[in-house]
């Protein structure tokens, strides 16, 4: 088909464009420098009507800024978008050349021309942009968190990576009817081995229909650094945790509660506060510790959570017990601004009789060494907030483990709500004379096991025997044993 009266091929630089077959519709893209004369000549020749065989089709196309598309059923907005990302793209990532300048080699930048957009399937450079993004925010993520506490072998700058990546966190509450409500975070607070995150709001969904919470971390994926990320931006979810609401009252661990609230527990460290009286929810508190926390919190997908990186076993047949001995632990006792007790405990070990069903036993706190048992500072309680009304429930806390073996590696890590409970024995040791409490908490990968003890002339817990549980599957894994 001959090209339409009074038009004349783009030059770009090269080879003329050749003349529109009638193959496929023509889009606006990068503008070209014209005269006024110019450009009101290609308006008046340009919008006509085009026949292809039986097709006939009218459109209005700018003459001084034209790029076509390949295929014949694609549509002008397939070029357009692509080429809205590729200069996302091109603006973020721009492509580097090597010359020569004054006798040193340069690098400079190379924009990127718009005839590529043509050579490109639909969303390519938006699926380009993306990854490319991934891969920039792993980097930056593995360069902050290379710094380490001496004594935790944590990452001692977490507040300023998580500031620097943009990084937050939602959580997603989906309903029997496979509906989503989506919660943004309120605040957080930081410690020394986790920090705690809230969700506090007056658009809560009643409990009776939600069937799960997924927790997500979120990246934006346009980041802007001069300004906090938008939440109506796109962003780049990071699946951390699902867990299953459909029974929570039920089967999970109820924490306590005050006049107002009721607390209850799912690990991973996950607090819900519901209204006294009924399945309303109050709040949402989520304890995440420090281990693995950028990378569970930015390098998993939106469906599949972040996997850490397993141990490799480093066998040894002199020692004959490799992997019982030389753990060191790291207890934190805390709730918002509050820290309860924070210690450090060295050289804890287990002998292989002291093996029983399936568990190592690590005496941290003997009952019997009263030089060694642990007072607890100010009144025991567990914070809360909502938007109207804020409260403190008694003897509750956080606690924070960090376990590291015996090359000082992290080896069991958590964040997790526990409650003191009151027992029926009564302290029978010569200096305490009050009520016994207990603290128990488990998981897959093991128990913590505390008994306080309540002194009323003071007013304070004392910590007076404290004992570890680590699963021997787990120290077999780890150590390549077979206890």
């Amino acid at each position: 088909m001959a090209a339409p009266r009074g038009w004349a091929p783009l030059q770009y630089g090269r080879k003329a464009a050749p003349a529109p077959t009638g193959h496929g519709p023509l889009c606006s893209f990068t503008p070209i420098a014209a005269s006024r004369s110019g450009r009101a000549a290609g308006f008046r020749n340009m919008s006509q009507s085009v026949g292809a065989g039986s097709r006939k089709y009218s459109e209005t196309v700018n003459a001084v800024s034209l790029c076509r598309t390949p295929s014949i059923n694609s549509k002008p907005t397939v070029c357009i978008e692509n080429g809205i990302w590729l200069k996302i793209y091109s603006s973020c990532f721009p492509a580097k050349r090597r010359i020569w300048k004054n006798e040193f080699l340069q690098t400079e930048s190379v924009p990127l021309s718009c005839t590529v957009v043509e050579d490109r399937k639909p969303g390519y450079w938006k699926e380009k942009y993306i990854l490319k993004q991934i891969a920039t925010v792993k980097t930056r993520v593995m360069q902050l968190v290379k710094p380490v506490d001496p004594c935790t072998d944590l990452p001692c700058k977490n507040q300023k990576a998580i500031k620097a990546s943009g990084l937050s966190w939602i959580i997603v509450l989906k309903d029997k009817n496979e509906k989503e409500h989506v919660m943004e975070m309120a605040h957080l607070s930081f410690k020394d081995m986790s920090v705690s995150i809230y969700w506090y709001g007056t658009s809560w969904p009643c409990l009776d229909v939600l069937s799960t919470l997924k927790l997500f971390g979120v990246l934006p994926l346009l980041p802007d650094r001069s300004t906090a990320p938008s939440k109506n931006g796109p962003r780049r979810r990071s699946l951390i945790a699902e867990y299953y609401l459909s029974h929570l009252t039920e089967s999970s661990v109820a924490v306590g509660s005050d006049k107002l609230v009721q607390l209850f527990s799912l690990n991973p460290g996950l607090l819900v506060g519901l209204w006294k009286g009924s399945n309303e929810i109050a709040f949402v508190t989520v304890s995440l510790h420090y281990h693995q926390l950028l990378e569970r919190s930015a390098l998993g997908s939106a469906t599949v959570q972040y996997v850490l990186p397993t141990n490799k076993p480093v066998l040894d047949d002199v020692d004959p017990e490799y992997g019982l001995h030389d753990y060191d632990l790291h207890l934190d006792m805390h709730s918002g601004k509050h820290t309860y007790m924070c210690g450090t405990f060295k050289n804890l070990f287990c002998r292989k009789g002291d093996i029983e069903n399936g568990y190592l036993k690590l005496t941290v706190v003997n009952l019997k060494d009263n030089a060694k048992h642990i007072p607890l500072v100010g009144t025991v309680g567990l914070s809360w907030e909502t938007t109207a009304f804020k409260g403190i429930v008694k003897d509750c806390y956080m606690m924070d483990v960090t376990v590291l073996d015996e090359t000082h590696k992290p080896f069991w890590c958590f964040s997790a709500p526990v409650c003191m409970k009151l027992s029926s024995q009564v302290s029978n040791l010569y200096d305490y004379m009050g009520h016994i409490y207990t603290t128990d908490y488990a998981d897959s990968e093991g128990k913590v096991c505390a008994e306080l003890v309540w002194l009323e002339e003071t007013k304070e817990y004392f910590i007076v025997s404290l004992v570890l549980y680590i699963s021997t599957e787990k120290v077999n894994n780890w150590y390549g044993t077979n206890y």
